[in-house]
């Protein structure tokens, strides 16, 4: 899942995995490779789930 940022196009602000608690109402789902590419890029990674560690993503 994405976390989603507020305003113009809500970019996207954090990756998590699906079942984070951390996870805010502003999410849109994505899969397993559009995440990777996400974290590569430099999006943040929740520090609770981990989903970068998850997904085997080293920086």
């Amino acid at each position: 899942m994405v976390e989603l940022g507020i305003g113009t196009g809500h970019p996207p602000e954090k990756v998590h995995a699906g079942d984070c608690h951390m996870l805010s109402t502003r999410r849109r789902a994505v899969d397993r490779d559009e995440a990777r590419r996400l974290l590569a890029a430099g999006l943040t990674s929740c520090s609770h789930c981990q989903p970068d560690v998850q997904l085997e993503v080293i920086d």
